[in-house]
């Protein structure tokens, strides 16, 4: 009898192909505290560069919520400022504005061209990038990219993007953010706690299984056979549907299947931002929906499939398997 089992085969294929191993997780870490200590140190010594809150330097993105799937590409790191007592900001919509007297020698240099009672943003990025140019160590020369300060390192494959931000006091509601550049001059609300918390919480409610399923869908919704969704919104879906519901305890196939068939759905829904800041992250249009949808379905059918034939016949179970997670899936049991 074989020993073939879909079960033990997924774990193998998502601990070789998926799931970031402990070595490149700490490397990772260790090399995003090292540029900070460094951005620090710089910046201590440069003039007319601005204070630091460095209580609220943050890492965000899905690196620091451990829903990050192979390969490290990308370290999202939040690196903060220290407002001034002048300092105030004011919305239009999703647009935050961060103001300050126009002689306020801390800041002067990096407002607006446009008023100069406003900070830019793109100034405070390219502040950024200077200030990375200024670190060795790194392949590439580092540069703006939309609302970050993009570089790589040398030793490793990954890019670091340092987004400037600012902590807000608490509002009425008794509600702090972190304002980051929008891309556009301005600035945006975000709080990447409320993210890590999220995750962190419906995880260990269900004994840690939730974050590697998180990486799982994320692997198949990058596969080239269908639309895509942005992975914070599939992300979402995924922690939505195990607020309510609770994944197999004992084989991890059936989870999947329970996911593909709430994705069949729930892609026409809205998905709402649990920071409470970006109202419904489902802006996809109807065609991605129809092509995601149809997918899921599709690979659902799979795994059922998958399932009857996994004592009788394994190699038809593994060619089910195969359409799902691409021809690097061969069926290992160890």
């Amino acid at each position: 009898m074989s020993d073939f089992r879909i079960n033990n085969a997924i774990k193998v294929f998502v601990s070789g192909h998926i799931d970031l191993n402990k070595d490149t997780v700490d490397k990772g870490r260790g090399s995003r505290d090292w540029l900070l200590e460094q951005l620090e140190s710089m910046a201590k010594k440069t003039a007319n560069f601005p204070p630091r809150y460095s209580g609220k330097h943050k890492g965000f993105g899905s690196f620091h919520r451990s829903t990050k799937k192979r390969p490290l590409d990308d370290i999202d790191q939040l690196f903060c400022f220290s407002a001034r007592g002048d300092m105030h900001y004011s919305e239009e919509g999703s647009t935050v504005f961060i103001n300050m007297d126009s002689d306020n020698d801390t800041y002067k240099h990096l407002a607006s061209t446009l008023d100069n009672t406003k900070i830019s943003s793109i100034k405070m990025v390219n502040l950024m990038v200077t200030s990375l140019d200024s670190i060795g160590q790194y392949k590439n020369t580092p540069h703006r990219n939309g609302e970050a300060a993009t570089l790589q390192a040398s030793a490793y494959d990954w890019n670091f993007d340092i987004v400037p931000c600012f902590f807000t006091a608490s509002d009425a509601q008794g509600k702090d953010y972190y304002l980051i550049p929008d891309g556009k001059g301005n600035w945006k609300k975000t709080d990447p706690r409320s993210d890590k918390d999220r995750s962190s919480r419906v995880n260990q409610s269900h004994n840690g299984q939730i974050l590697q399923l998180v990486r799982i869908i994320k692997y198949w919704n990058k596969r080239q056979t269908m639309s895509t969704m942005g992975s914070y919104l599939l992300e979402n879906m995924v922690l939505d549907y195990f607020e309510t519901h609770s994944p197999s305890s004992n084989y991890i196939e059936h989870s999947i299947r329970d996911l593909f068939n709430y994705i069949v759905e729930a892609i026409y829904l809205p998905v709402s931002d649990p920071k409470g800041i970006q109202g419904d992250l489902n802006n996809l249009d109807l065609d991605s929906k129809n092509s995601i949808s149809a997918r899921a379905k599709l690979d659902s059918e799979r795994l059922k499939t998958a399932d009857q034939y996994e004592f009788e016949n394994p190699a038809r179970a593994i060619k089910e398997l195969k359409a799902i997670f691409g021809d690097s899936f061969t069926g290992e049991v160890s």
